[in-house]
């Protein structure tokens, strides 16, 4: 595991019956990039969930050592998006 950094985005998409999701960064460094989320990794009480376009602050793990991409740690909830 290499640097791990706080960073922020948006949620992309989240399946809350699989369990899995993808954040989309928005911190200037890896725009392009999409996060995977899993539940387990979500700060907060009861059912564990995410809403697409919630804005999210988490410790963006990056996975040098093996083919998986980057994934988002210790995910809280910033703002909801009502949009959708």
């Amino acid at each position: 595991m290499s640097d791990n950094k706080e960073s922020t985005g948006f949620v992309k998409w989240f399946d809350a019956r699989k369990g899995y999701g993808f954040i989309q960064v928005s911190d200037g460094e890896n725009d392009e990039d999409d996060v995977f989320v899993h539940f387990s990794n979500i700060e907060m009480e009861g059912f564990k969930k995410l809403d697409m376009g919630d804005e999210v602050k988490f410790i963006l793990k990056k996975n040098e050592d093996n083919d998986k991409g980057p994934e988002a740690l210790n995910v809280r909830v910033v703002a909801k998006d009502r949009r959708f």
